[in-house]
């Protein structure tokens, strides 16, 4: 199952690699179209879009439907919710880490800052001294 769930993630990545690809996607993203509507756009055929999406639904990011003889392409948020949710996973192990590093520095700050504020143990001899 965790090889099935990593070979759709790769084919969804490879999928959002392209450009293109990631323009149809954000134009799904308000609603279904059709390859005629999503090629308007783009300065390519409409054969080269067709085969963006059929990468794109190869990748389970859209789907199709038969609407009477129109067939429209939809987006798959459930899919754009697995890739967020992988993302999310080792975003919040990278900013766990950044805070722990965060905490460390501002423990090496603040005790420099004291060690500044405070006379040289050289210095508080010369002062014994003189007194």
């Amino acid at each position: 199952m965790l090889q099935m769930d990593d070979d759709r993630l790769d084919e969804a990545f490879l999928a959002l690699a392209d450009p293109v690809r990631r323009a149809i996607v954000a134009r799904l993203s308000t609603g279904s179209a059709t390859v005629n509507e999503l090629a308007e756009p783009f300065d390519i055929t409409k054969q080269a879009v067709s085969r963006h999406i059929a990468v794109l639904e190869r990748s389970g990011l859209v789907t199709r439907s038969r609407d009477a003889q129109r067939r429209p392409v939809h987006l798959d948020a459930s899919a754009l919710e697995r890739l967020t949710a992988w993302i999310d996973r080792y975003r919040l192990q990278a900013e766990a880490a950044y805070r722990r590093l965060d905490a460390v520095l501002d423990a090496v700050l603040a005790a420099s800052v004291l060690a500044a504020s405070q006379p040289a143990a050289s210095e508080r001899t010369t002062k014994e001294k003189e007194s």
